[in-house]
């Protein structure tokens, strides 16, 4: 059977952009691949738009279309949309986390910061624990009443990763995630050098980074309680996704100057193990 349009559409949109999260979504059988790539597909698209280089006004007109098209999904005629109300049919998926979605990449636009953790916390869980419940919408919730709540958590493990991955990139657009309390408190302060790495004299940056990725470890730890309450081929997806992200954070940890100069990222041999690794741990159905 021919697959549906705009669900290959959105699977080819996922295979080409989610360069780390197609490692783990290659895992599920067809209904749940399709399903997860419909929701990353557009998550991708609310995120681009407020990456890219357009007026302040045309960002915020596009995420408001985006609001409305969400509202009558069945309307729509655009491939990612009539991909995502398929899924929704689907699958019990929470529409109103992509309305969390566009409420973080708003906070963008007006150029948030955050005074303490807590702050950063609720940015957080719009932009990263949102897209965990709608992962969960597909794997399926299992039987444990906090599944949403890991979900949600390993969501913001995976931003805080991002965000201690991207200070420099961020920095250079103008874009501060650290929370002000915290750099206060470690003596920090955000700033890049003549070669354009950021600066970082007396160790100061390299102490906060390594703390805070200390506690995004914690986080995956709160995250992680999920596996267990996934079937097997969720689970084995989950972990990879999660997996690669996780190592990332490690490496960033154990070495944070790494993150001064360049983005970092796992090599594809790398990403690679951490996929096949969590297929292993599964028993997949012949």
């Amino acid at each position: 059977m021919a697959m549906n349009p705009a669900l290959a559409a959105a699977e080819q949109i996922t295979r080409t952009e989610a360069r780390n999260f197609y490692y783990g979504i290659r895992l599920l059988p067809t209904p749940k691949r399709q399903g997860l790539c419909a929701l990353y597909a557009l998550a991708r698209r609310i995120d681009d738009i407020g990456d890219e280089d357009a007026p302040l006004e045309t960002k915020r007109t596009a995420l408001g279309l985006v609001r409305k098209q969400l509202s009558d999904l069945d309307a729509s005629t655009d491939p990612v949309l009539v991909a995502v109300a398929e899924t929704s049919r689907r699958f019990p998926v929470p529409l109103e986390a992509f309305e969390e979605l566009l409420d973080g990449v708003e906070m963008d636009l007006r150029g948030a910061t955050y005074e303490t953790f807590d702050d950063l916390r609720v940015y957080c869980r719009c932009v990263a624990g949102s897209i965990g419940r709608l992962c969960l919408s597909i794997f399926g919730n299992g039987t444990d009443p906090r599944a949403s709540l890991f979900a949600d958590q390993l969501g913001i493990a995976l931003q805080q990763t991002n965000i201690l991955r991207d200070i420099r990139e961020d920095l250079l657009l103008g874009r501060v995630y650290l929370p002000s309390e915290e750099l206060r408190q470690f003596g920090v302060h955000l700033q890049l050098d003549d070669a354009g790495a950021l600066h970082d004299p007396d160790a100061k940056l390299a102490a906060y980074i390594s703390f805070a990725a200390e506690r995004a470890e914690r986080w995956y730890d709160l995250g992680l309680r999920l596996l267990p309450q996934l079937d097997h081929r969720s689970a084995a997806c989950c972990a990879a996704m999660a997996g690669i992200y996780h190592h990332l954070l490690l490496r960033i940890r154990d070495n944070p100057t790494a993150v001064y100069e360049r983005r970092m990222s796992l090599p594809p041999s790398e990403k690679g193990r951490v996929a096949l690794t969590a297929l292993a741990k599964a028993v997949l159905p012949v």
